[in-house]
C-alpha cells in the first residue's frame, strides 16, 4: 500500500493555495476554486485541499511535511512571512519539529527524522 495524498479542508481554498505554495509545494491542479492539488517537491504523494462550508470541530488532522534541514526551511520560510507556532525544537521520539498552522488552522508540522523515522530505535521488529 502507498500514500497517494492527504486532502484537508479550506473555507478560502484561494488563500489556502497561496500558502502551501509559500511552503514549496507545486501546484499541479486547480480547476475551480473548490479543490487544489500539490506534488511535493520530494517523493511521489500529493496534497490537496477542498473546500467547505464549515471546518470540522476538534483536534483534525495533523499533517507532516519532512525536509532535509529544518533549521534552513525554518528560516526561510519565517523570511517570508510565515508564522511558525512552535520553532525548531528536537521531541523525544528524536524528531526535529517545527509546528504551524494553515489559514484555515489546520496543524502542519514540519520535520526532519532521518533514519528515526522509520527505525526509532524502540522499532518492533528490528
Amino acid at each position: 500500500m502507498n500514500l497517494n495524498q492527504v486532502t484537508v479542508p479550506s473555507l478560502d481554498v484561494p488563500n489556502a493555495i497561496d500558502f502551501y505554495s509559500a511552503l514549496g509545494l507545486k501546484l499541479i491542479v486547480h480547476t475551480h476554486d473548490a479543490y487544489a492539488r500539490f506534488e511535493c517537491s520530494t517523493g511521489d504523494a500529493t496534497f490537496s485541499i477542498h473546500q467547505v462550508e464549515t471546518l470540522p470541530i476538534g483536534t483534525g488532522t495533523i499533517v507532516y511535511f519532512e525536509v532535509d534541514d529544518i533549521d534552513a526551511t525554518y528560516q526561510e520560510l519565517r523570511d517570508t512571512g510565515i508564522i511558525f507556532t512552535l520553532k525548531p525544537t528536537l521531541q523525544p521520539w528524536l524528531w526535529k519539529e517545527a509546528h504551524l498552522v494553515d489559514p484555515d488552522g489546520n496543524k502542519i508540522l514540519l520535520y526532519h527524522a532521518g533514519v528515526n523515522r522509520l527505525s526509532p530505535p524502540w522499532r518492533l521488529n528490528r
